[in-house]
């Protein structure tokens, strides 16, 4: 294994915006309600679905800004 060498993954301030949709998602008191509706679809799950769209955009903006 000589040569090899581990690549260390350092912290950068890029990884707070994968705090913010954790936050989004698991404080229900920013989406415990059923108004406003959307196509006659209750709040909560037109904002949980577009978390999962948000979520991904967000995951390759971390990705993307933080690959070396």
């Amino acid at each position: 294994m000589a040569g090899l060498r581990k690549k260390r993954q350092e912290w950068s301030w890029w990884h707070l915006l994968l705090l913010v949709q954790f936050i989004a998602v698991l404080w229900p008191p920013f989406y415990n309600r059923a108004e406003p509706a959307l196509i006659g679809t209750p709040f909560f799950y037109w904002y949980q679905l577009s978390w999962v769209v948000i979520g991904a955009v967000l995951t390759a903006i971390v990705h993307f800004a933080t690959d070396e």
